[in-house]
């Protein structure tokens, strides 16, 4: 059974398989032929970032798809990420995301990380003295400006822990709309899924196959012998399985694939049932975070002098 989109808590439906632009290579080329397949397979949902480099790209391949007619702008949901470096002023980052991408909005705007880096710092991994005072109720007015102002269509934030969002709601006028975090039957996030029911915040799952591909990334997920057991059960493949356990649990998943058969395969996950022996497998499945930010703690200018603090404990 396809159940292809999830509804927000603004009303917004979001599809529940996304394609994830980041590549260490940043080839546009390669991204650009990349989305243009995707698009003709049936994807609509793209997930893009500033740091990610791959903004023009994305744009330029939506645009000429749009232009094409394959799809219409209304039929897709493009997400983008406000950087630490622009915690300052996120209505001038959101504009320069609209320059990149060569659109009038983006559905969704995301706090990257909760983050603040001085103005001029474009690194993935801050130096030390990189690092600025954190002051997320001020970014998060920015955030609503930007959605006051019509550049998006929905705001919301990108791993915060459960301690982050309700100090987040304390001030908030409008409530995240998404919390974008890693989370695969690895790192299955339980404790933060029950915490954003409560809320009607809605997870959506980055690295849903552990990250296979990208610098911090692991093939642990795809070769676990119960993954693997139960893709061979359902004659599945092991990546369909954990995406499917994924959109189980109501998330939607983002997954980064340029090649044509691993996105007809992620999109395959769709097709695939799985009982409740397979969900109390994986639930005992060894946890284990991959994208751990050490890079965001240090003991004199960030606000995390460990990682447990950047997680609140929820790690």
């Amino acid at each position: 059974m396809r159940d292809t989109y999830q509804i927000l808590n603004n009303g917004m439906a979001i599809p529940s398989i996304g394609m994830g632009t980041y590549s260490p290579e940043n080839d546009r080329r390669t991204t650009e032929n990349a989305v243009k397949m995707a698009i003709k397979m049936g994807y609509c949902h793209f997930d893009t970032a500033q740091i990610y480099g791959s903004e023009p790209a994305l744009g330029n391949a939506l645009n000429k798809a749009i232009s094409n007619g394959l799809v219409g702008r209304e039929d897709l949901f493009v997400t983008s990420k406000l950087w630490g470096s622009n915690h300052h002023d996120p209505v001038s980052a959101l504009e320069q995301t609209l320059n990149n991408l060569g659109m009038e909005y983006v559905d969704m705007f995301l706090v990257h990380w909760p983050v603040r880096l001085k103005p001029w710092v474009f690194n993935p991994l801050p130096n030390e003295e990189d690092f600025e005072q954190l002051d997320l109720e001020t970014t998060w007015e920015g955030m609503e400006r930007c959605l006051e102002l019509g550049l998006c269509r929905g705001i919301g934030v990108s791993n915060f822990s459960c301690t982050k969002i309700e100090r987040l709601l304390d001030y908030a006028s409008v409530l995240p709309a998404v919390n974008q975090v890693e989370m695969h039957p690895m790192w299955r996030q339980s404790k933060l899924r029950e915490f954003s029911k409560d809320y009607n915040i809605h997870v959506s799952a980055y690295s849903a196959l552990g990250g296979p591909g990208n610098y911090w990334g692991s093939t642990a997920v795809v070769q676990n012998p119960i993954i693997q057991s139960i893709a061979h059960k359902h004659n599945a493949t092991p990546a369909q399985v954990a995406l499917r356990w994924g959109l189980s649990k109501g998330v939607s998943v983002i997954t980064k694939s340029f090649r044509k058969e691993r996105l007809e395969e992620n999109m395959g996950a769709l097709d695939l049932e799985l009982d409740d022996n397979d969900l109390l497998d994986i639930e005992q499945i060894e946890q284990w975070k991959i994208m751990r930010g050490e890079y965001y703690v240090n003991q004199t200018t960030s606000p995390y002098k460990t990682i447990q603090d950047l997680w609140d404990g929820e790690i």
